[in-house]
């Protein structure tokens, strides 16, 4: 048993008690309670009631404009995967109610049991090359999981907006970087070459695509894997999930795969211990396991490293603006620049 603790801010115990008994989710008292960590700024709690053994996820302690919007979609998409053979965490209860927890909703969802390969790896595995990399194939078996689902079959046929995904791509994200030259009065970016990886991208954009679920930011510590073997347990973090291009999130693995001779983008053991599968191999078993045409993969993973070092760019130009911690904010600039040279190396390749 873990030692409750006392109070954990954005979520009061006396509140989620009634509602757990008001929504006939459980009588018993709250128990074993703790803060678990995440990758996100949302707030994830641990805790038993009665039979219950679940994790509570709900929005920061000041949720933004649409934090309530992005959790109820996280539900729904979650709920739809239920009778999929994708590994995700099964949602017990949902409130949409912001005001059960002080603005936020928030749901339970069943606790997996294993670890995350960022914090720690299963018993065993820094000492078996061949366990590492069964991870890895199970890791992209994963996705290619729920490349296969039928996403209007399981009722999210409105969930994203497929017609002219690829072609909002990189305006979007060009925008992104408009909007930081705002916010910091300097119009260079310090993202070399981000430009013409652009201009790159929207000459040799795909004519055609398969629609499908997308998890929207797969890389390793995103997925959590079993402590008795290596496989994955769950794939976490959905918050990006969307109906577009699968393809784009294996692009998204790859670009931000351990590679020898680069840094590591993924801070933990298996990013540096070795063993791993290669990015073609794990593109040949996508490809076998899905039926996918990767006649373009190139394109997908330069995508995704432009779109990711656009993404941990906005940090570094908040921290430029004083709005940000100026360490972080430095960190992620230099991953960002690495993003980029990855994706630059591809289309070069």
């Amino acid at each position: 048993m873990h030692e409750p603790t006392a109070a954990i801010p954005g979520v009061d115990l006396d509140r989620l008690t009634a509602w757990l008994r008001e929504s006939g989710t459980s009588d018993a008292p709250v128990e074993d309670v703790r803060a678990v960590g995440g990758g996100t700024q949302n707030i994830m709690v641990a805790f038993r009631s009665g039979a219950l053994d679940v994790v509570l996820r709900r929005g920061p302690l000041h949720p933004r404009e649409r934090t309530n919007e992005a959790l109820r979609r996280e539900m729904r998409l979650l709920r739809a995967l239920a009778p999929t053979p994708v590994p995700h965490p099964r949602v017990v209860a949902a409130c949409e109610d912001p005001d059960v927890l002080g603005g936020s909703v928030f749901y339970l969802a069943e606790r997996v049991e294993g670890r995350n390969p960022v914090l720690g790896l299963p018993d065993g595995v820094a000492d078996d090359a061949a366990a590492r990399h069964a991870m890895g194939i199970s890791m992209v078996d994963a996705l290619a999981t729920l490349a296969l689902v039928d996403h209007e079959a399981v009722g999210l046929g409105d969930f994203g907006r497929p017609a002219g995904f690829l072609e909002r791509q990189v305006p979007r994200w060009r925008g992104e970087l408009a909007r930081y030259a705002e916010l910091t009065g300097d119009a260079d970016h310090g993202l070399p070459g981000v430009e013409e990886l652009a201009a790159w991208l929207e000459r040799h954009r795909p004519a055609t695509f398969a629609p499908g679920v997308m998890h929207g930011d797969y890389h390793l510590a995103n997925v959590m894997f079993r402590t008795d073997a290596p496989a994955v347990a769950a794939i976490v973090d959905w918050e990006m999930a969307t109906i577009g291009d699968p393809l784009l999130d294996l692009g998204w693995m790859l670009v931000t795969w351990p590679e020898p001779g680069r840094p590591a983008l993924i801070a933990g053991e298996l990013a540096t211990l070795g063993g791993l599968p290669d990015r073609r191999e794990l593109a040949g078993r996508y490809a076998e396991r899905t039926g996918r045409d990767l006649a373009d993969l190139d394109w997908y993973v330069a995508l995704a490293g432009f779109k990711l070092a656009v993404i941990l760019e906005g940090t570094c130009a908040r921290a430029r603006a004083g709005k940000a911690d100026a360490s972080i904010g430095a960190q992620l600039h230099d991953a960002a620049v690495e993003i980029l040279d990855r994706a630059a190396s591809v289309v070069a390749g």
